[in-house]
């Protein structure tokens, strides 16, 4: 039968959209499903806010008026001003091991950014760098982390068979206490010892109570540090908010932490308790009884993910990060989390990456963004 590619048009399209995964990975066990809610507010173009600055198209592949593929095309006129590219994106891939599938989806989307005027299609974004992003490439061994995927191992193929090519990788690092202390080199301490009484920086946990005073200090850390990186785009106020709001229930004061220097934030690390241990339990719903399977998974969560530790660039020379991994060898010696996952990060991020090799880590996770020109 012939492929039909067409937008989603109406609240059962979406839902469609939306549960696709469930059939794709049924026989795989590292896969877990999504919250449908979170994955329905976020594709949602009148609460998420990502829509003030950006517009996209979702798309669903048809089989004998069966879905077997989706898309999104999207064009993010903020990551385009401050990068200052042309770009047009898409995420939120998921095909069938089809040729032909994979095909109609790429190119229904390449046609729609063409339209746009975009000269480069770069993806998968779902839908930014400050969202989940990237194909699985290496490490389908390992169920993923919170805010990251699992995917099939032929998605890689079927991508660059379309004529894409690696645009960057993104690494996962994987820490666990009881090596790590052994392996990392003794640099990391001496800095971290050095940092309050010959810079005067300190670090200190967040709180909970104060938790959107907190979320805007580590925002405007992440802004600040991340701002040259690539493909990077800061927050709005709005977005923080929302983000904020989204973060809240998660948060781990253990794990939360931020560096100050006469009443200046210059660092931040956000850790967080891995729960996509929990959405494992759960199979995509809290109501009528996934709240209860997610009370008793909570308290067994044994990892984390770094989700985030930035340093503003004038005090990147102090030490700050040493600090940062040291106090998290502390949390994983007090906490039933005993080590995790780092990043991801960027694979040009030379300093990240040789911190992460000097404390002993391992990369165990490669996330590939793609990219093809369209002029």
């Amino acid at each position: 039968m012939s492929i039909d590619v067409r937008p989603v048009s109406s609240r059962r399209d979406l839902m469609r959209f939306i549960k696709l995964p469930w059939r794709l990975y049924r026989d795989q066990p590292n896969w877990v499903p999504p919250l449908i809610s979170e994955r329905k507010r976020h594709l949602d173009r009148a609460r998420n806010p990502f829509f003030e600055h950006a517009e996209a198209e979702y798309f669903l592949a048809w089989r004998d008026e069966k879905p077997v593929g989706r898309i999104c095309a999207h064009v993010d006129h903020r990551l385009n001003e401050v990068q200052g590219n042309d770009w047009g994106l898409f995420g939120f891939f998921e095909c069938e091991q089809d040729d032909e599938v994979a095909s109609a989806l790429l190119g229904t989307a390449e046609a729609w950014l063409r339209e746009r005027g975009r000269d480069r299609m770069v993806g998968p974004f779902d839908f930014s760098t400050n969202h989940e992003c990237g194909v699985l490439v290496e490490g389908h061994d390992k169920r993923p982390q919170i805010l990251e995927f699992w995917h099939h191992p032929y998605y890689g193929p079927l991508i660059e068979g379309q004529g894409f090519s690696k645009a960057m990788d993104l690494l996962k690092w994987e820490l666990f206490i009881g090596d790590a202390r052994k392996r990392t080199l003794p640099v990391i301490y001496e800095l971290a010892e050095k940092l309050e009484p010959e810079h005067g920086i300190r670090l200190r946990h967040m709180r909970k109570r104060d938790f959107e005073d907190e979320v805007r200090r580590f925002m405007d850390i992440y802004n600040s540090a991340w701002e040259k990186n690539w493909a990077f785009v800061p927050l709005t106020d709005t977005e923080l908010r929302a983000y904020a709001k989204e973060l809240k229930p998660i948060l781990d004061e253990n794990w939360a932490m931020v560096a100050e220097k006469d009443g200046e934030t210059v660092g931040a690390a956000l850790t967080l308790p891995d729960y996509n241990q929990v959405l494992a339990k759960v199979n995509g719903r809290l109501l009528p009884f996934g709240w209860v399977k997610a009370l008793i998974a909570r308290r067994k969560i044994d990892a984390v993910r770094v989700f985030a530790l930035g340093v503003k660039p004038e005090y990147q020379h102090t030490g700050v990060a040493a600090a940062f991994y040291v106090e998290h060898y502390e949390m994983a010696e007090k906490t039933p989390q005993s080590g995790g996952e780092m990043g991801w990060i960027l694979e040009a991020n030379v300093a990240m990456n040789k911190a992460m090799e000097a404390m002993g880590g391992e990369i165990v996770k490669r996330y590939r963004l793609y990219e093809k020109e369209l002029g």
